[in-house]
């Protein structure tokens, strides 16, 4: 029969507390890191489709705005309309 002295009996138990204590030290590092990661991923994924969106795009697919004649002529008619 094999007996355990102290020795053995308090390496036992001192083991899984380092090793605790070391996964406790670690994990938000690392969390951290995982997190940049992703963070870096994003970024990059939402530039490659802004450039992918900027080199798609057609002339006749870009959005006008009224010219200021127009605008104005669009003044004029509706003064015209309240003042009659």
């Amino acid at each position: 029969m094999v007996s355990m002295d102290t020795t053995r009996m308090e390496a036992l138990v001192g083991l899984p507390a380092v090793l605790g204590l070391l996964v406790l030290l670690v994990l938000p590092a690392l969390t951290g890191i995982v997190r940049d990661l992703r963070i870096d991923r994003q970024l990059r994924e939402a530039e490659q489709g802004r450039r992918g969106r900027k080199r798609a795009q057609k002339s006749s697919s870009k959005p006008t705005e009224p010219s200021t004649a127009t605008w104005y002529a669009e003044g004029r008619r509706s003064k015209k309309l309240v003042s009659s």
